[in-house]
C-alpha cells in the first residue's frame, strides 16, 4: 500500500519559478524514503506540499489515503513535520513546549503526562524537562522537534534535513530514534545532505530542478555509476594540478576530490599506464592507485554533472 502517492505534482511561485515539476512518487506504508539533491532541488517545497501546507499549482498529492488540498486537516493528524529550523518556542521549557503541543491535539489527563513522559524518555530529555529551548544544544533541540512531531502518533514523519548542523555523536543518536520508529512501522520520509544517512534507508530519489531523476535502493544506485572508481594518491600540493590533469585523460568519464585522494570514475581500470604518463609529464608522482567500491555520493555528483552536461 502507498502511504504517499503524487501524480505529475507541480508547485510554480511568482515569476515563473518552478520548484516542483511534474513529481510521481510512491512511498509504501513503513518504508523508510531518503530523498537527496543539490540546494534548490525543491526537496523543501516536496515535503511542504505533502505536508499539505502549501498548495499545489498541478496534480495531486494523497498521505495515508487522504487529498492534501480536499483533506489537508485530515492529513495534518496523520503526520509528524518537523522543518529544518527549530521550530518551537526557545523561552518555553522542553515541558511548556510539548505541552503546548498537546493543546494542539487535544491531549488531556493522564494520557498527556504519560505521552510527554514518553517521549522525553525516547528523546533522552528527561532530566531537560525544565531547561528553556533556546538554552538546549542544537541536538537537543532536534530531538525536541521529533518529540513534538510524535506527540499523536503519526503514521507518517516528515523531516527536512534533521541533523543538519548538529555534531556526529547527535546524530547519531539521532538516527538511532529514526531506526526505532522505522522498526515500528512509522513511514518516514526525510530529506538529508549527508550520504551516509542516504544508505541508510529503504530507497533514496535523486532531486534536480523540481524533478525526482532517479529513485531506488542505495545499492541499485551505486550499480548505476558506470565503470569502475579508482582512488588516486599524489602529494598534497599536487592535488589542483592533478586533478586537472586527470579531466583530460581519456576513458575519463568525472574526477571528484574527497580530502588527500582523487576519486576516479573510469570506463577501465586498465587506465594506469596512461594516467601514469599524464601526471608524469605535469611533473607529479602518482603515491597510489587502487580500485574502491562506488558509493552514494559518488553516484549521485556523477548524476547531477551529466544532467548539467
Amino acid at each position: 500500500m502507498s502511504m504517499i502517492h503524487t501524480e505529475a505534482l507541480v508547485r510554480r511561485f511568482r515569476g515563473g519559478v518552478i520548484a516542483v515539476d511534474g513529481l510521481d512518487l510512491d512511498v509504501e506504508e513503513g518504508e523508510l524514503f531518503g530523498i537527496v539533491g543539490p540546494d534548490g532541488a525543491g526537496k523543501t517545497t516536496t515535503l511542504r506540499l505533502l505536508a499539505a501546507i502549501m498548495k499545489p499549482t498541478g496534480g495531486i498529492a494523497t498521505v495515508a489515503g487522504y487529498d492534501t488540498v480536499r483533506e489537508a486537516e485530515a492529513v495534518k493528524r496523520e503526520i509528524g513535520y518537523m522543518p529544518q529550523q527549530f521550530g518551537l518556542y526557545p523561552d518555553l521549557s522542553v515541558e511548556e513546549n510539548l505541552n503546548f503541543v498537546c493543546d494542539i491535539f487535544g491531549l488531556e489527563g493522564e494520557e498527556r503526562r504519560r505521552r510527554i513522559d514518553e517521549l522525553l524518555g525516547f528523546a533522552g530529555l528527561s532530566e531537560f524537562r525544565k531547561r528553556r529551548g533556546g538554552h538546549l544544544s542544537g541536538g537537543m533541540q532536534k530531538k525536541l522537534v521529533l518529540a513534538s512531531a510524535l506527540i499523536h502518533k503519526p503514521r507518517v514523519l516528515l523531516l527536512d534535513e534533521p541533523t543538519t548542523g548538529v555534531d556526529p555523536v547527535a546524530r547519531r543518536q539521532f538516527w538511532e530514534m529514526l531506526s526505532e520508529l522505522h522498526s515500528g512501522g512509522t513511514t518516514i520520509v526525510v530529506c538529508t545532505p549527508y550520504m551516509d544517512e542516504a544508505e541508510r534507508c529503504n530507497r533514496v530519489g535523486l532531486m534536480y530542478e523540481g524533478r525526482m531523476i532517479v529513485c531506488d535502493t542505495p545499492a541499485a544506485l551505486k550499480r548505476m555509476l558506470p565503470g569502475v572508481v579508482l582512488a588516486v594518491s599524489v602529494p598534497p600540493r599536487a592535488m589542483i594540478d592533478a586533478e586537472q590533469a586527470l579531466r583530460r585523460l581519456p576513458g575519463v568519464l568525472d574526477v571528484q576530490a574527497y580530502g588527500d585522494r582523487i576519486h576516479l570514475i573510469a570506463s577501465g581500470p586498465e587506465i594506469r599506464p596512461e594516467l601514469e604518463a599524464v601526471l608524469a609529464a605535469e611533473g607529479i608522482k602518482l603515491l597510489d592507485l587502487r580500485p574502491v567500491p562506488p558509493r552514494m555520493e559518488e553516484a549521485f555528483i556523477y548524476m547531477i554533472r551529466s544532467r548539467g552536461s
